[in-house]
């Protein structure tokens, strides 16, 4: 009798079909956007499998890539970044020591995104910018339902994302002014795929 072996399946299946699913080419300009706007000493959350890398510019001093999952570090190691092995809940940087954040498609699966996003505005300069990308809860009441329902599930099998978080507002609850938003639906399932995209600077 086969047995489910969730040890393996996250470890060693789940990470690469996250780097396949994040490599679809729709999601490419929403990567230049977001990461080629990013200057200064950057730090991106949940860097995966790097994905983002050839987006960043030359304005781009120091690049600095937080993902907790071993095997995603190892696919996106890179001799021009600083890997760190820890959780968004616990970034090891001091205080004010970072000019822009960058998260993609990131907050959806941490686990205390309250205490990630609190960290992020702890470690970011006052002039500094939160720069994000991120699918979530959408606006019609009947995706809404579909998300809620369909959260349980699909988070056991995709890292505990969770398809109905409202990015916006956990992102000014945590003490960001939100700069520039935009939203949308983009290809394919609704339940999926409504993203909110900007910019904040912490209030």
């Amino acid at each position: 009798m086969l047995r489910w072996d969730v040890g393996v399946y996250d470890q060693h299946v789940l990470p690469r079909l996250i780097h396949l699913a994040m490599k679809m080419k729709r999601l490419e300009p929403y990567r230049a956007e977001i990461a080629g706007s990013a200057e200064g000493r950057v730090l991106e959350i949940g860097m995966g499998s790097g994905l983002n890398l050839p987006f960043y510019s030359n304005r781009a001093k120091e690049i600095l890539g937080l993902e907790p999952h071993a095997t995603l570090r190892k696919l996106a190691g890179h001799s021009d970044v600083t890997l760190l092995a820890a959780s968004a809940e616990q970034i090891p940087l001091d205080a004010a020591s970072v000019d822009s954040i960058v998260t993609t498609w990131t907050l959806c699966s941490i686990p205390d995104v309250a205490t990630a996003l609190s960290e992020m505005r702890r470690v970011l300069r006052p002039d500094g910018r939160l720069l994000f990308v991120e699918h979530g809860l959408a606006p019609e009441l009947e995706v809404q339902r579909t998300q809620q329902k369909w959260t349980p599930l699909w988070g056991r099998f995709t890292g505990g994302c969770h398809l109905d978080r409202k990015i916006d507002a956990l992102i000014g609850d945590a003490g960001f002014e939100i700069e520039g938003l935009r939203t949308g639906y983009i290809e394919g399932p609704r339940a999926m795929t409504f993203t909110y995209s900007g910019s904040a600077k912490s209030r």
